[in-house]
């Protein structure tokens, strides 16, 4: 058969195009935020998304203070970790996980890490995202973009 071959492009480290976008977290349920700025980093809103490749986008997190939960669920839900020692299992709220200094920081990690691939890979494109607690930020020098968060699906 004679026709147009169609080719599969595959996105790599050199021909991926990662931009800066800078994402307001005020008033913006936890898990929905999470979910979307997984994505962002992830790359899956990008029309050459590649599975293996790191082709999402750095994204930076302003007034993660201001972020907010549904129902009770800063008290009620329960974040598990274990120190490896018998007996050693530990319980975290949001609540208590916030408070702690540098908690936005672990707290919006913590979310979003779960979103993202249980792999080297994760790991990578977890580094790609900046938390920061009030309005400002230190990546003026990469001219992010300012995007609304509730337009993406």
């Amino acid at each position: 058969m004679d026709t147009l071959s169609y080719k599969t492009i595959s996105a790599n480290k050199a021909t991926a195009t990662k931009e800066w976008i800078v994402v307001d977290a005020t008033d913006q349920v936890l898990g929905r935020l999470g979910s979307k700025v997984a994505k962002l980093l992830r790359g899956k809103y990008k029309p050459n998304f590649t599975p293996h490749v790191d082709c999402g986008d750095n994204v930076i997190i302003i007034n993660a203070d201001k972020v907010k939960m549904t129902g009770n669920k800063w008290n009620d839900r329960v974040y598990l970790s274990h120190t490896g020692y018998p007996g050693g299992q530990r319980e975290m709220t949001p609540a208590r996980l916030q408070a702690k200094p540098n908690g936005n920081d672990r707290l919006l990690r913590k979310v979003v890490k779960g979103m993202l691939p249980k792999n080297k890979l994760g790991a990578e494109i977890l580094t790609n995202m900046y938390v920061y607690a009030g309005s400002e930020h230190k990546h003026e020098a990469q001219n992010p973009k300012n995007i609304d968060i509730n337009l993406l699906k």
